[in-house]
């Protein structure tokens, strides 16, 4: 069962290093202060289905379709990024790309299986705080960010 937590721990290491790491060292353009904590929005109500309700049917419709928008929508910013990343960052995000829909059929299966139930709420929390983390960081006007 722990091949089902790693896409979650890389994601968080990648996520760490791209944002305390690149983030940090260029600043964010406006685009990105606003669309980076969307995208973390879009992660945490797909992880909320198989947190907090039961598999059926239903929810695992709802869970797939949240997947696929959540995938889709975090490549939006990849126009903005193309003007202000180094090729390394370029290179994370392609990584966090292919890590994003792995966490969500792990995420699936520690639903399934129900054993991981409690890892599914600690991990929406995680991600819930850090939405609250970039949401603050980078709206506040004495920070460093680019027009």
């Amino acid at each position: 069962m722990i091949e089902f937590y790693l896409p979650f721990l890389f994601q968080g290491i990648f996520m760490l290093a791209d944002e305390f790491h690149f983030h940090q060292k260029r600043g964010l353009p406006r685009w990105e202060r606003i669309g980076h904590p969307l995208d973390t929005l879009t992660t945490l109500v797909t992880l909320s289905i198989p947190a907090f309700f039961p598999l059926d049917s239903f929810y695992l419709q709802v869970y797939i379709s949240l997947s696929i928008f959540s995938c889709i929508f975090i490549t939006k910013d990849e126009f903005v990024h193309n003007d202000h990343c180094s090729k390394t960052e370029h290179w994370l995000h392609a990584i966090l790309f292919i890590l994003h829909p792995l966490t969500f059929i792990a995420a699936y299966f520690l639903w399934r299986n129900h054993a991981g139930i409690t890892f599914l709420k600690f991990q929406f929390t995680l991600v819930f705080c850090f939405m609250f983390y970039q949401i603050f960081k980078w709206s506040l006007p004495w920070k460093r960010v680019r027009k």
